[in-house]
């Protein structure tokens, strides 16, 4: 039985709310006729994007304001911490390897989700099964995460030598009489083969974003290569690749931002066990596990740092390919 509160609050959700946004617009176009013409510009701007404001401020700024705070404060948030939480982030060997592990998520996804997704879109372009092919990529993106993070630790499970290997690659492997590797627990292939996974459930993001900016490539400049004599290659890197530069830099701003949310993957398959560890696995650990309020919510600002770069990136490379 669901409660009655609950039921109103979905209601107040999907009903008043939206009463509300129009009666406020309602409202400001009604005092848009009788505000003095000297204080339009200034005033009814403001108005207007006010029902959008108002939500950012309450999820966005507010939360955000809030965790910069509480990480200036102890672990029980009861009294003033000052920088020691900060302090933590720069002496602590555990987020270093965080971070490291990070910049190869960062490097790796994005650099595999690009060539994958470019490498898709091109070699499929104008052949009788395209549709099929990118079928192929883009549906690992319709299972969630930890669902694909169960499926291949399974494809990796790691038996011993001279045990039968139930998992496909290591199977795969004695077959052919190599020895079995520990995907998982092997510091030299741990991190690589947890970022195949995400490569594997991001590509189809990065496909159908760069399949769709080919396609708006004129055909006449197709045409005029053709004419020049440019081969497949020179037609290539002279003509398609910068016209789809912009949806490039989109696409791995995109992908970047989320290399450095990772975590169902990792926290799924590993646990952030054998040095594979990143920072929202480390912020989940600190707060839910050790309940230390204040190192997590410093971990948190680390994080929206080190995101926000590549968000305001991502913010021109959108504005310069606006028309």
């Amino acid at each position: 039985m669901v409660p009655a509160t609950r039921i109103l609050a979905a209601l107040a959700f999907t009903v008043a709310a939206p009463v509300v946004v129009l009666g406020w617009l309602w409202l400001v176009g009604r005092l848009e006729a009788v505000v003095p013409h000297r204080l339009q510009r200034r005033l009814v701007p403001w108005l207007w994007l006010a029902p959008a404001l108002v939500p950012v401020g309450v999820f966005l700024a507010w939360p955000l304001a809030n965790t910069v705070w509480l990480s200036l404060r102890d672990a029980g948030s009861r009294s003033w911490a000052g920088l020691d939480n900060y302090r933590y982030l720069v002496t602590s060997g555990e987020v270093h390897t965080a971070l490291r592990n990070n910049l190869l998520w960062l490097v790796l996804l994005t650099g595999g989700c690009l060539v994958v997704g470019l490498a898709v879109a091109v070699l499929t372009d104008r052949v009788r099964y395209e549709s099929l092919a990118k079928a192929a990529v883009v549906l690992p993106t319709a299972i969630p995460f930890v669902a694909g993070a169960v499926i291949w630790r399974f494809m990796y499970q790691y038996r011993p030598p001279g045990l039968a290997q139930t998992g496909t690659l290591n199977a795969v492997l004695t077959a052919v009489g190599a020895a079995p590797v520990a995907w998982l627990v092997d510091g030299r292939t741990n991190n690589a083969a947890l970022i195949g996974v995400g490569v594997w459930m991001t590509a189809g993001f990065a496909t159908v974003i760069l399949s769709a900016a080919l396609k708006a490539v004129p055909p006449e400049l197709h045409e005029a290569a053709r004419i020049d004599g440019a081969g497949p290659w020179q037609a290539f890197r002279h003509v398609i690749l910068p016209e789809l530069r912009p949806a490039i830099v989109v696409t791995a701003t995109l992908v970047a931002v989320s290399a450095f949310k990772a975590f169902d993957i990792v926290y799924a398959m590993t646990n952030g066990n054998y040095r594979t560890d990143v920072i929202a696995n480390l912020m989940y650990r600190q707060l839910f596990v050790d309940q230390d309020y204040g190192r997590a919510s410093a971990i948190a600002v680390l994080l929206t740092l080190l995101a926000a770069p590549i968000l305001l990136v991502n913010a021109r490379a959108t504005r310069r390919s606006a028309p």
